[in-house]
């Protein structure tokens, strides 16, 4: 092994176990903490506790060595699967851990209700440790194509895409300007060297043009042709602190990505809402909600899967659940939700209507 290649292995062989321990661990301490609730529900049954334990393990055995180990050999070595649109890693994590945990927690709450009784509601557990491997496997996938060691170039990731830079627009040459060689052909008189530009050239913006080009160059600038990059670099003393970097702020990225699905499962987790009906819902929601990260950041689908599967199903979810249980989460999201969706069919959709072409409206 060449030392250029020792770095890549190890950081492969990391980000490798922390994604098996993000799809084994949540799956298995749920498991045994839904184990130790059927015991208790059964007047400590131990039988009934260590035949759930062990269930757990054989299914996470199985279905590591069956499907996560397989998956990820066809992935690693390219002969299958590989597509930068979708990512099939983030598919089989939902299907194999993320879906089992949300089905413990809603028979978790389903035992309690039928044996009438409050033992374990699973408020916290869900929300940290489920969630935080989903955000784990998440960010590994993110950070994979970038280096770890160095500065970056802001390009390393993939779903980056570049920052707006300072352009400048130039007027497209009109029909006047290619006059002169028509009419040369046609047998028109050219025009003398030295005769100044008449009035209906210069209507049209013509002017001397420089030895070699062929299109003017307009000095007129519009507000639209300037773009202000978000990516300037700033000189001096304090230089670095004006620095981006691509895999600090995929950090941010990938926690703002999930902080809505996190309230949502957050708010299963209330015990007006656990034991009632509504957990089904907020559950399946949230787990829907979880399948954009099987789509590329900031592909061309997202947008489309954000409003679909989480802000328009979340805010009808949760203006319900201010209507029957009150206050059992923020404003704030709801709010988010449908400033989102309404932002998203306008922009999409309303604005390609023929009365919002208008540009003297606005």
């Amino acid at each position: 092994m060449t030392p250029s290649a020792r770095p890549k292995t190890l950081k492969l062989a990391a980000y490798e176990l922390l994604q098996f321990a993000a799809l084994v661990v949540p799956a298995l301490v749920l498991a045994e903490r839904f184990a130790r609730l059927l015991s208790d529900v059964r007047g400590r049954d131990h039988t009934a506790y260590w035949l759930a334990v062990a269930s757990s393990v054989a299914y996470v055995a199985s279905s590591a060595l069956l499907v996560w180990v397989p998956l990820k050999y066809h992935v690693m070595r390219g002969r299958r699967l590989k597509t930068t649109r979708w990512r099939p890693t983030a598919l089989a994590y939902l299907l194999l851990c993320t879906l089992p945990c949300f089905a413990i927690v809603i028979a978790s709450s389903q035992v309690q209700v039928n044996a009438g009784v409050r033992l374990d509601h699973f408020a916290e557990l869900p929300v940290s440790l489920v969630m935080l491997s989903l955000i784990c496997v998440d960010l590994v996938e993110r950070l994979r194509p970038c280096r770890l060691l160095g500065q970056s170039d802001n390009m390393d990731l993939t779903f980056e895409l570049p920052g707006p830079v300072l352009t400048h627009l130039e007027t497209v040459s009109s029909i006047s300007n290619t006059a002169q060689p028509d009419e040369a052909q046609n047998g028109a008189p050219p025009k003398p060297q030295g005769e100044p530009p008449n009035k209906a050239d210069t209507s049209h913006g013509r002017n001397d043009l420089p030895a070699g080009r062929s299109t003017p160059i307009t000095t007129r600038t519009s507000g639209a042709a300037y773009l202000y990059s978000s990516s300037r670099t700033f000189s001096g003393r304090l230089g670095f602190l004006g620095r981006r970097d691509a895999r600090s702020e995929a950090f941010v990225d990938c926690f703002l990505f999930w902080l809505d699905t996190v309230d949502m499962v957050r708010v299963a987790g209330q015990p007006d809402v656990f034991y009632s009906a509504w957990v089904y819902p907020v559950c399946i929601l949230a787990f829907l909600s979880s399948l954009r990260a099987v789509l590329a950041p900031h592909g061309p689908f997202s947008s489309l899967a954000g409003v679909a599967l989480q802000d328009l199903p979340f805010l009808i979810t949760r203006v319900s659940l201010l209507a029957v249980f009150g206050p059992v989460t923020p404003i704030l999201f709801p709010l988010k939700n449908a400033l989102v969706s309404l932002a998203f069919f306008y922009f999409t959709c309303m604005t390609r209507m023929k009365i919002f072409k208008r540009h003297s409206m606005f």
